[in-house]
């Protein structure tokens, strides 16, 4: 064991432990959930301290020896070293100091190493007075969380365009084969499967956009605004040439807060993106509903697709198949909502000069940014993309749907035509029979109005 000092006392740290004193005391304080910060911030966090290194050896306060060894250490850990230093919950202390300072801690002991010292030599090279130099939790932490996230979105980006371009490509592999449209889940004006997918492509693409519109809000960063935003304890010049090297380090077009003290007091940005995450949820969730509902059955429900079957069903009633990748989907996306509730929460509990939530604010945008990025590829390629459809039942329903008396609406009337649906309802006969029968219609002008495939075709050729 080694002794190490705070301002509150003292404790005993493991010899071989790169984190010191100040972490022992959070992992001692906060045993709550178990789960750890994920390894995308911690790499972030770090980058943004070699940043700090760097542009504080360029302006003078902080000596290349000492600092060389910060940013080589750095690397190392970004390269994926030493990632066992890292236990704290995610719940912590307010604002992120806890998690700050165990970066600061396990940076500085791998420094002193690099430099021929012992880990906890911090009268040389110290955690608070050379890693931490021109720095707070107070504008470290909402930076490092937002250059994770930018990273994260940019992944997320791609899974979503990809996705949308998968349900679109779906609908134009199906044949435009015409099927009961459902308003209120009742029958109503025929469409097309094709129509309902690529209608799903137009809804990702939708989603996708307010998610890079909310992203490129995250390109200001709050680092430089040190504690309250004052900067206090940087030297001029600062904040620009610390963005400006992150912004080098991370191919990003990182700028400066446009002010500094609210980019601390408030996670307005942060809240928008996890909204925008929020409303790609809402739209996932109705998705996967609508391929459940389509692919019910297959003789009690709708039965219009074939969800690939990629594991039994039921453990007691053999041949049975679930729409588990739909129902996946849902439980993904319902987490989400709930991650964005925790994020509303956190970003109104923000006081003064600053808001202290923002590590749960972090965790619940970056869990819910991996969720969809893990999942969604896997939805694709085992659901979205083995989806068939069951031709002879929708073009049966089709030609059954009562609400085909929209298309004599012009000609009769829209009570007549009603009379006509509840006539087909009540007979159990087809709307184009009964139209033939009453002689509304001939037959040759019956088969070219109720001939919906060519509607559909010509609609698409249209297009």
């Amino acid at each position: 064991m080694r002794l190490e000092k705070d301002s509150i006392g003292e404790k005993e740290i493991p010899n071989e432990a790169y984190y010191g004193i100040q972490t022992l005391r959070a992992v001692e304080n906060f045993p709550v959930s178990g789960r750890r910060e994920r390894p995308e911030l911690i790499k972030v966090y770090i980058l943004v301290k070699k940043a700090a290194a760097i542009t504080n050896m360029e302006l003078g306060t902080l000596d290349n020896v000492r600092g060389e060894a910060i940013v080589k250490a750095a690397d190392e850990i970004i390269s994926g070293k030493l990632a066992d230093q890292f236990p704290l919950d995610i719940f912590q202390a307010g604002a992120g100091t806890s998690f700050n300072m165990n970066i600061n801690e396990v940076l500085a002991n791998r420094a002193l190493e690099l430099l021929g010292k012992k880990r906890g030599e911090y009268e040389y090279l110290s955690p608070n007075d050379h890693v931490n130099l021109s720095q707070s939790s107070n504008d470290t932490f909402p930076t490092a969380s937002h250059i994770a996230i930018l990273f994260e979105a940019d992944v997320l980006n791609i899974v979503l365009l990809n996705l949308a371009s998968a349900f679109k490509q779906k609908g134009k592999d199906i044949s435009p084969i015409p099927k009961s449209g459902r308003t209120h889940l009742m029958d109503a004006v025929p469409v097309t499967i094709r129509d309902e997918f690529v209608a799903y492509s137009s809804a990702i693409k939708r989603a996708a956009e307010r998610i890079r519109e909310r992203r490129n809000d995250l390109l200001e960063v709050a680092i430089g605004g040190t504690a309250t935003g004052t900067g206090v304890n940087s030297p001029p010049f600062y904040r620009e040439k610390v963005v400006k090297k992150l912004a080098e380090l991370t191919s990003l077009e990182l700028i400066p807060a446009k002010d500094s003290f609210e980019a601390l007091q408030s996670r307005s940005q942060m809240a928008a993106f996890s909204g925008a995450l929020k409303e790609l949820a809402l739209e996932l969730i109705r998705i996967a509903n609508d391929l459940r509902l389509m692919g019910s059955g297959p003789t009690s429900g709708l039965n219009e697709i074939i969800l690939p079957p990629v594991q039994p069903g039921s453990s007691i009633m053999p041949g049975k198949v679930n729409p588990v990748m739909a129902e996946c989907l849902n439980m993904v996306s319902f987490q989400i909502i709930g991650n964005d509730t925790a994020v509303s929460l956190a970003v109104q509990a923000g006081q003064l000069d600053l808001n202290v939530m923002t590590p749960v604010i972090t965790s619940n945008i970056l869990e819910s940014i991996s969720m969809i990025n893990s999942y969604l590829p896997v939805f694709q390629s085992s659901c979205i993309e083995g989806i068939l459809v069951n031709e002879k039942r929708l073009k049966m329903v089709a030609g059954m749907n009562p609400i085909l008396t929209t298309l004599l609406s012009p000609k009769i009337g829209y009570l007549h035509a009603a009379e006509l649906a509840r006539e087909s309802i009540k007979t159990d006969q087809p709307i184009k029979d009964l139209a033939i029968a009453k002689g509304i219609l001939s037959k040759e002008e019956a088969d070219m109005l109720f001939n919906l495939e060519t509607i559909s075709k010509n609609r698409y050729q249209k297009e």
